[in-house]
């Protein structure tokens, strides 16, 4: 062996061992996780939000923040906060609306309908569900016409809403709604003026849950009608108006 190829035998030696001291610190390196950026968004949104509630948007540099059913949009830097809807200008499609829909079916969704009252026909062509407050006199105009809803193929679901929130005469009267024996009897009762007996206990109730997770979909006002499809429709609308939304609602959907 000349000198050269002897010294560069050792050179080459001491590179390997050299490559060998510091791979696994170049490997445990490589394998931190980068800084996920929504961290930092986290500082600037209300307590309780979490990291999974933000999501990237269509647009680069933009992240969706959900809130229950309600969508908005926070600027990577976090210097913008967008509240409002935004459109794929190609298709001409709500994205946010898109994305309310499926939240409000996930929300309802995970509440069995054990805990709702129900009036349905035999064969029901549409379920709708229905936040409502027992004073609310809207509420009780569409109640007094839930027999003609039923002919129409339109099942009822109830979820309670006390508009006046907790504690008030509204709240309880809808415990005692469901601390009844007859719950839908005694629902149509309430509906109607009737008086209730208010000393009627019974734990739990679901007017609580039902009332937070209306809130979590954006309800403001009752009644507040979900469809399956989770198609928001605000306040009171005669049968036959309710059944050719329905109509169209589902036609749009195809």
């Amino acid at each position: 062996m000349t000198r050269r190829s002897h010294l560069m035998s050792r050179y080459l030696a001491v590179l390997a061992l050299i490559l060998c001291a510091v791979h696994p610190w170049a490997r445990a390196a490589a394998e931190q996780p980068a800084a996920d950026p929504r961290t930092a968004l986290l500082k600037l949104l209300p307590a309780g939000a979490k990291i999974e509630d933000l999501r990237p948007s269509p647009i680069p540099g933009i992240y969706e923040y959900t809130q229950g059913a309600e969508i908005s949009y926070l600027t990577a830097d976090g210097k913008y906060f967008i509240d409002g809807n935004l459109y794929d200008m190609k298709s001409r499609d709500n994205l946010t609306e898109a994305l309310r829909t499926h939240a409000r079916v996930a929300l309802i969704g995970s509440v069995p309908e054990s805990q709702m009252l129900i009036y349905s026909p035999a064969n029901p062509k549409y379920t709708i569900t229905v936040f409502t407050d027992v004073d609310c006199a809207y509420c009780r105009k569409l109640h007094s016409q839930i027999a003609e809803l039923n002919r129409l193929g339109i099942r009822v679901r109830y979820m309670f809403f006390p508009r006046t929130g907790p504690g008030t005469e509204s709240w309880r009267k809808a415990e005692v709604v469901w601390c009844s024996a007859d719950r839908n009897e005694a629902m149509t009762r309430a509906k109607a003026g009737a008086a209730l007996d208010m000393n009627k206990v019974c734990a739990p109730t679901p007017v609580k849950r039902e009332y937070e997770l209306g809130e979590s979909i954006g309800v403001r006002g009752t009644p507040a009608i979900v469809t399956e499809n989770g198609d928001y429709i605000s306040g009171y609308m005669e049968p036959r108006e309710l059944l050719a939304q329905l109509k169209e609602l589902q036609v749009a959907k195809r």
